[in-house]
């Protein structure tokens, strides 16, 4: 008598019901997640002396317990843990730099913690580990491509790449020294489409809200991979790891320059209220504003693109 075969127990049988998805918990209350943030950042900026490291570690490991916090560190791919230790040794290398963002260990703790927000949503996407991939990936698109055809309402520069064009550059910022952001400019001018349709979006606000001869918004960084931004920190940069930028929906935008035309408090609200909406994470780095695209925004904005460029 023949037996009847037994499963190896690695495949399931064609009558056998597909295996259980858990849907996963909603996401934490990024309202009471930022509120939590600033009230740790009153306290880590009364530390701000440095003999005060040690009161400061034990502030943190006190403070990032905090349920608000712990539920959005815990929903990173890093967990609390990781992203606790993260912020830890981020302070304790931190060397105060003209070229970085984080101004003190205060704006240092800020920029991390609100950036982990950007990591949270986007926990799922694969980072774009290098320049090659930044340069032939099919999810992003060329910006100078759109520029020529008019099809952008943003400007942003390029980084000079040859030391010809970084003189030119640097004759350009003497004669005159305020006629665009000081920012070193774009590595690569190359965006996703919703990216794209988020900042028509803002540019075309923006510019209905300013007087006649308000300069257009201004893109300071897009896409990076994730050799550059290493590179970032080698600089001295507050380059967050991992970044929103290496996932290809964060952007920087600036807006001190803006308060020379007396538009930088409107943009800022601009932004800010389309944070409140649930459209964008927003993280004050001082001279430019960093933004995260919102999943739940993803796909109205690349029908925007769709619709922009059919037309």
């Amino acid at each position: 008598m023949r037996m009847p075969s037994r499963s190896s127990g690695h495949e399931p049988s064609a009558t056998s019901p597909a295996p259980a998805r858990w849907p996963r918990p909603p996401l934490p209350s990024l309202d009471a997640y930022r509120e939590a943030v600033a009230d740790l950042l009153v306290e880590v900026a009364a530390l701000a002396e440095t003999s005060s490291t040690s009161a400061r570690q034990v502030l943190l490991d006190q403070r990032m317990r905090d349920p608000a916090i712990a539920a959005v560190l815990d929903a990173t791919p890093q967990g609390f843990v990781g992203a606790r230790e993260t912020l830890l040794l981020e302070m304790a290398r931190y060397q105060p730099d003209e070229h970085s963002s984080a101004g003190d260990l205060t704006a240092l703790v800020r920029i991390y913690l609100l950036s982990r927000i950007d990591i949270m949503w986007w926990r799922d996407a694969l980072p774009l580990l290098t320049d090659e991939q930044v340069t032939s990936h099919p999810d992003l698109v060329d910006l100078e491509w759109l520029r020529r055809r008019g099809l952008i309402a943003f400007r942003y520069q390029e980084q000079p790449r040859t030391l010809l064009g970084r003189g030119v550059r640097a004759v350009r910022r003497r004669l005159w020294p305020d006629a665009v952001p000081s920012a070193a400019g774009v590595r690569f001018r190359r965006a996703r489409r919703e990216i794209v349709a988020l900042l028509n979006d803002v540019a075309r606000e923006f510019d209905r809200a300013t007087p006649a001869g308000t300069p257009p918004l201004w893109v300071t960084s897009l896409v990076r991979s994730a050799e550059q931004q290493y590179q970032l920190r080698r600089l001295g940069y507050a380059a967050m790891v991992p970044s929103g930028h290496c996932l290809g929906w964060a952007v920087d935008v600036e807006l001190s320059w803006f308060a020379r035309f007396g538009a930088r408090d409107t943009l800022a609200e601009i932004l800010l209220a389309r944070q409140a909406a649930g459209e964008l994470n927003v993280v004050d780095e001082g001279h430019a504003w960093h933004l995260c695209l919102a999943p739940a925004a993803r796909a109205r904005f690349r029908s925007a693109y769709e619709a922009e460029m059919g037309a």
